[in-house]
């Protein structure tokens, strides 16, 4: 891709994540985009249909990167804590970017397709460590883990990412592995 497409598409980028620092989608426009960025909307429309189609890039383009952070090829010792430790440190190194997205929808379901990667390798673990654990077991468990862990994900972000991914890696492996009741009764 050429430098300057890289460099417009960035200016745009950059300018519509701090307008969504100020306030929300609904009130950014093209038209204030362009105007901030100092480029005219034929530009801004060349690269994006409008805000939601910069917004829905934007997370595609982080989640690749968090799809990037896992290895394809992994067998059983690479663990829940090792996968959770690896995308924590993909947050972490975007930490505004994170914060913007998780705050921008009120929801974080654009990690959506991450899901999907965690269902695959817990399920295949799952098969191999339990061959008669069946696929409606395994889609309970996955549900209540992977929704558990984006609470404690979203909290992490929500408080200024205020503890260390080793940390929160650890917590959302004891509650995978052990359920609530061994995280609060810690005799």
């Amino acid at each position: 891709m050429d430098r300057r497409i890289k460099y417009t598409q960035k200016i745009i980028r950059d300018t519509f994540l701090n307008l969504l620092l100020e306030k929300d989608i609904k009130k950014i426009t093209v038209s204030e985009i362009c105007q901030t960025s100092d480029i005219n909307r034929a530009t801004f429309y060349r690269y994006y249909l409008d805000v939601y189609d910069l917004l829905d890039k934007i997370e595609e383009e982080f989640v690749i990167e968090l799809k990037n952070a896992v290895p394809t090829n992994t067998d059983n010792r690479y663990s829940v804590s090792s996968f959770t430790k690896d995308l924590l440190s993909v947050f972490l190194s975007n930490k505004e970017l994170v914060k913007i997205l998780f705050n921008t929808n009120n929801n974080i379901y654009f990690l959506n397709d991450i899901l999907e990667v965690a269902y695959e390798k817990c399920k295949q673990k799952w098969q191999a460590d339990l061959p008669d654990l069946n696929d409606e077991d395994i889609e309970y468990a996955s549900l209540f883990i992977f929704n558990g862990a984006l609470g404690v994900v979203n909290y992490w972000v929500n408080n200024n990412f205020d503890k260390d991914v080793d940390e929160i890696a650890t917590i959302i492996e004891r509650l995978s592995y052990f359920g609530t009741r061994k995280f609060i009764y810690k005799k």
